[in-house]
């Protein structure tokens, strides 16, 4: 690492601000930070010469010396005197250990400081499936539905300290919830975090536990919430309600409530989008002549005007008879498939009229002796 250019090291040019400094760094320990190349030697070994490069470039006094005698040997020795990249402590940099707080969890080897631990955290956030049937999703409904979530305890306001005490900051970690234990090795001293076996990681020991809560300093609750489901919503739809979900801790807000959507399917309709599909059947003499047909739709029945010769298959538009947009104007449109019914078990009279409708559409001979014979197939077949 001695021969190299710490500015080349950072992808940087000399004479770069503080700021550009500082921001490259950042960008490349995240990329090449351990936790994030689990086993990979070579961005471990990146890592600590990025480390060691923001070592010197960040502190002043070594920057102007390195800028000025192109060296990184200020102490005499060829590891620059750093202990390598596990001695930097991430903690002490003013916010830049919220940044692999983020990535990383928070502990990852880094030093959470008491200011982070015991910031304000957002509640968790919960889900609840709600089943509605075809008409409540399309027409839209209030529902009343029922949860369980931890609130914030009453009895102690949320310290888990019985009322009238408080909790005490740990005196072994120091209120951070977190041991540092630094361990020497050939590539530099390495630093690393794990939990405070006396206070749990909570940085607060409680003396007195709140009776009501036993020290959680939340308990559990069964709370009746109301739901105003619009109109048009389908299966698979989420519904957010901000702030119904689990109590923060330390002042922190409340999580939120997703409402999943689950629509049972209708005997009639068929929901593709906003549009409704359905299916109408018409017998052969009406699909023939043509004629006024009672379709069912959501909003009741209507009559449509089956022009004659219509074909099994066709498909007709009702507009505006389909679901109503979500939080939009106007509705969809439904699709009526006209199927035609061929009749069954036909009796003699009605074998006698196909067989002349036949006939006079040329399929069958005119004449006694071809409609007897027609007549005796289908008598036949019978």
């Amino acid at each position: 690492m001695a021969q190299k250019d710490y500015y080349e090291v950072l992808g940087l040019e000399k004479g770069a601000s503080d700021g550009d400094i500082k921001k490259a760094f950042r960008k490349l320990a995240l990329k090449y930070h351990p936790d994030r190349n689990p086993n990979d030697k070579k961005a471990e070994e990146k890592f600590k010469e990025i480390n060691e490069a923001y070592q010197v470039l960040s502190d002043p006094q070594k920057k102007a010396q390195y800028d000025q005698f192109g060296t990184t040997d200020f102490n005499g020795g060829g590891d620059a005197g750093f202990g390598g990249f596990g001695g930097f402590d991430f903690s002490d940099m003013g916010g830049f250990g919220d940044i692999f707080d983020s990535f990383f969890g928070g502990g990852g080897g880094f030093g959470s400081s008491s200011r982070r631990r015991n910031a304000p955290q957002k509640g968790a956030d919960l889900e609840y499936t709600l089943n509605l049937t075809f008409e409540e999703a399309v027409f839209g409904v209030e529902k009343e539905i029922n949860i369980a979530r931890n609130e914030k305890c009453e009895a102690c306001g949320g310290t888990g300290a019985k009322k009238g005490t408080h909790p005490h900051t740990c005196d072994k970690c120091g209120g951070t919830g977190q041991m540092r234990t630094q361990r020497n090795t050939p590539l530099g001293s390495f630093v690393s975090m794990s939990t405070c076996d006396k206070c749990g990681g909570r940085g607060t020991i409680i003396k007195d536990p709140c009776p009501e809560c036993r020290g959680k300093g939340a308990v559990r609750k069964h709370r009746k919430i109301k739901v105003k489901v619009p109109a048009g919503v389908d299966n698979g739809n989420i519904i957010p309600l901000r702030g119904q979900g689990e109590s923060g801790k330390n002042g922190g807000q409340s999580g939120d409530l997703y409402v999943n959507i689950r629509v049972s399917p209708h005997s009639k309709f068929k929901r593709k989008g906003f549009d409704i599909y359905t299916d109408t059947h018409i017998s052969f003499g009406k699909a023939s002549l043509g004629t006024s047909l009672k379709v069912a739709t959501i909003d009741g029945d209507v009559k449509y005007d089956v022009p004659s010769g219509t074909q099994s298959g066709t498909v007709f538009r009702l507009k505006g008879k389909g679901v109503p947009r979500v939080n939009g104007h106007g509705r969809g449109d439904q699709y009526v498939n006209v199927i035609v019914d061929v009749p069954k078990d036909l009796n003699e009279k009605q074998r006698e009229a196909i067989i002349m409708l036949m006939e006079a559409s040329g399929e069958v001979p005119a004449g006694e002796s071809g409609k007897k014979s027609i007549f005796d197939k289908l008598k036949h077949h019978h």
